[in-house]
């Protein structure tokens, strides 16, 4: 049985391919660009986005009691939308995090096909900063099914442990609903701590979008990592409208080692994903050593 995950992935290859003289013409390949050195990150972050891979293939999962061995806050799930995901509390890291399951059932390849966008408006938002700000209609009504209790549970978590920092993440589509999500929370607990990390993820939004996720949660607490030639990072296409927010970090090499990830620049950095011109699935089906999907394994719920 061929899973949503994979099914996700061709459909959106078949987008590209729509367009892939226009890609062709504005991005050459990476072996006739010069590109830029490659900076090698640290150990600590290597170590962020082993975590939070984890976490988002636990998200995959029917049950996750302990993800990662902490405290399961809320398991939840919207049966229209099929959206769902967990929140967890770390103790030890002072983190409550929330995790979105990307694509595994018909439902999410409707949601991931229903590409046209529409304006931004989520709980927390005022009309004034929305303003202009378009999004894929697929992710975002799979997000606000499920954003005011997400938003509930992360209170009270807050109104208990004040000083931890909020982290939003995901996979595939639950990358982008974890974007949206982050988006949302910033918006709602001001001035908090937060923190983005997301693999495999989408283009989401307009450059108005964009440019409203890097304000709200600051560049420097996102991190949108993909691996090698994955192939959901490339679509929707530019020429759609759409436009990836910053910060990209580009393993363009297995194995997934702090010298094979670069830091990347802006939210459509030549000189990394955005020069491949076709990708693949295969590179979308594991990050950071880890199985996402099908391929997730109990062992990241402490099962």
């Amino acid at each position: 049985m061929v899973s949503s995950n994979v099914l996700f992935a061709f459909f959106f290859a078949l987008v590209s391919l729509l367009f892939v003289a226009d890609l062709v013409a504005a991005r050459p390949t990476t072996s006739r660009r010069n590109l830029a050195k490659r900076a090698a990150i640290s150990q600590s972050l290597l170590e962020d986005f082993v975590r939070y891979t984890n976490y988002s293939s636990g998200a995959y999962l029917s049950a996750c009691p302990s993800p990662l061995g902490n405290t399961l806050v809320l398991q939840f799930s919207d049966v229209a939308t099929n959206t769902q995901g967990h929140i967890a509390r770390d103790d030890s890291r002072q983190e409550i995090v929330v995790a979105y399951r990307g694509s595994l059932q018909l439902q999410d390849f409707l949601t991931d096909a229903d590409f046209a966008q529409t304006q931004f408006s989520t709980p927390g938002l005022s009309s004034g900063q929305v303003n202009g700000v378009f999004v894929h209609q697929g992710f975002l009504v799979a997000l606000n099914s499920v954003a005011s209790l997400v938003t509930s549970a992360v209170a009270q978590q807050l109104d208990e442990h004040p000083n931890y920092t909020l982290i939003a993440t995901g996979h595939s589509l639950g990358s982008a609903l974890a974007s949206l999500g982050a988006v949302s929370l910033a918006a709602n607990f001001p001035g908090h701590p937060m923190k983005l990390y997301t693999f495999g993820q989408p283009r989401t939004g307009n450059p108005a979008y964009a440019a409203l996720a890097e304000s709200l949660i600051g560049v420097e607490n996102i991190f949108r990592a993909v691996h090698t030639t994955d192939i959901v990072p490339l679509v929707p296409p530019q020429i759609l409208g759409y436009q990836h927010h910053a910060t990209q970090y580009w393993n363009f090499a297995d194995p997934s080692v702090t010298t094979n990830v670069k830091e990347c620049s802006g939210g459509e950095d030549p000189t990394c994903s955005d020069s491949v011109v076709l990708g693949t699935i295969p590179a979308h089906l594991e990050y950071f050593g880890q199985a996402l999907g099908v391929g997730s394994v109990s062992s990241v719920c402490g099962e």
